[in-house]
């Protein structure tokens, strides 16, 4: 995973953020980053505490909304409409 040595924290932040936003699907946080859904989980993680890796991890399973292929048609943007409320988000699941 030699890209995420590259990422800044607010990367790193951002992605996290938008792993865990429903309605961002792993080929936006790619597009954007450059980061595979593998390299995404790897990255979380990595980086979150083992409790909250295991809560993110079941409720991505399986989601249609995390995968553009099998996401509603009319699911074209990348970001939700909650986006600026959660800007600048405290990184609370985070390792410390």
């Amino acid at each position: 995973m030699d890209k995420s040595k590259n990422l800044s924290v607010e990367e790193v932040d951002r992605i996290i953020e938008m792993a865990w936003e429903d309605r961002t699907t792993f080929d936006a946080i790619e597009q954007q980053f450059g980061l595979s859904e593998k390299e995404v989980i790897q990255l979380m993680r990595r980086e979150m505490k083992e409790s909250s890796f295991r809560m993110w991890r079941k409720r991505v399973q399986g989601r249609s909304t995390k995968h553009a292929a099998k996401s509603p048609g009319d699911m074209l943007t990348f970001k939700s409409r909650m986006q600026k409320g959660i800007a600048l988000n405290k990184i609370s699941k985070r390792k410390g």
